[in-house]
């Protein structure tokens, strides 16, 4: 099905002259030895007195360079969250659009639907939680713009077949966005490799998982060129201050000490899952390719609050659909996972 990137953005976006901030102005020059009178800055040097580069473009190229992307497909946002609430105002008009979200997954879809004024149209996954694709296209009407998937999902920790995103992409004239915020913990390839082929493909990461860095805020969109030019319309002009940008770039900087990092992640959570396995009352661990392992349990208010009680924080998801009774783990550091194997095996 023929992907129009006009078709779906907003009228009043396609009209819209962005604001152009004083750096934005200077992208292509060299600002090395210019001086800037020109934002209404304060002169005294502090390491951040001047507004932070606009694009973002050191960080892009480390990120471009690394996944094999141009940097004009990458967005960066404060957070995930911003990034998805951006593509809810390029391309949702509200009141009149929908959107569809697939539960049990992430709860900022449905949250940024209704600050959007958009209709989420929900599709439950399937018993063995994966996209009921048909269902989904039954679904879509000539108002629905986006359909998320989350894959590696949150919170059933499942990826979700080639077969299932690729009927959706060819089959959607809208934008299908694939949230891969937990990717580095999966042996499935990310869907990047795909963007050239499918131009209503969006793909969502993030620095806050297995980077390490959810404390400076730093989403990521990689999109078509088109996407990202329509994105770049509407965000803020210094939307990713100057300290997460140099957080960041440091961070991606030291490549080894980050997969070092995920493999101990994966080793831990095989080792949670082998003891988990042996808990009387846990009555079933599902598969898991992220962070964190989803387990169904004999009564998960009773077993979170116990937990609680012994200072240890999880997340009770029995009021998410097909999650009853179901509590997700989170893998700690080696010390934290072992006080956590301890108090699972006292429980009573």
């Amino acid at each position: 099905m023929k992907f129009d990137i006009n078709t779906i953005t907003r009228e009043n976006v396609k009209s819209l002259k962005p604001y152009s901030s004083a750096r934005d102005e200077f992208e292509d020059f060299d600002t090395a030895d210019m001086i800037f009178l020109d934002a209404n800055e304060n002169p005294f040097q502090t390491g951040v007195n001047r507004y932070p580069d606009p694009q973002q473009l050191s960080v892009k190229a480390i990120l471009a360079k690394n996944n094999k992307v141009k940097a004009n497909q990458i967005l960066l946002g404060n957070g995930s969250d911003e990034v998805l609430d951006l593509l809810f105002r390029a391309f949702c008009e509200p009141k009149t659009d929908n959107i569809i979200s697939l539960p049990p997954t992430y709860g900022m879809y449905s949250v940024l639907a209704d600050i959007n004024a958009v209709e989420n149209r929900e599709v439950l996954l399937s018993t063995d939680f994966q996209p009921q694709v048909d269902q989904i296209l039954d679904a879509v009407d000539d108002s629905t713009k986006i359909i998320f998937l989350c894959s590696p999902n949150n919170p059933t920790g499942n990826s979700f077949s080639d077969e299932s995103v690729v009927k959706l992409l060819q089959n959607f004239k809208g934008l299908v966005v694939i949230d891969e915020a937990y990717i580095d913990f999966s042996k499935k390839e990310s869907w990047l490799t795909e963007i050239d082929e499918y131009p209503n493909l969006i793909i969502t990461q993030t620095l806050s998982k297995a980077y390490g860095l959810a404390g400076i805020r730093l989403g990521i969109c990689y999109a078509s060129e088109a996407v990202i030019s329509v994105l770049n319309k509407i965000k803020p002009p210094y939307n990713v201050n100057e300290l997460t940008q140099q957080r960041a770039i440091n961070r991606l900087n030291d490549p080894e000490r980050i997969q070092n990092e995920i493999a101990s992640i994966i080793e831990q959570r095989e080792e949670l899952i082998k003891v988990l396995l042996e808990v009387d009352f846990v009555e079933k661990v599902y598969p898991t390719e992220a962070n964190f392992v989803l387990v169904k349990v004999d009564d998960a208010n009773k077993r979170y609050n116990q937990l609680i009680k012994k200072g240890i924080v999880i997340r009770n998801r029995t009021n998410q659909p097909l999650c009853e009774n179901c509590l997700r783990l989170t893998i700690g550091i080696p010390e934290e996972n072992a006080v956590l194997i301890k108090e699972l095996k006292l429980l009573k």
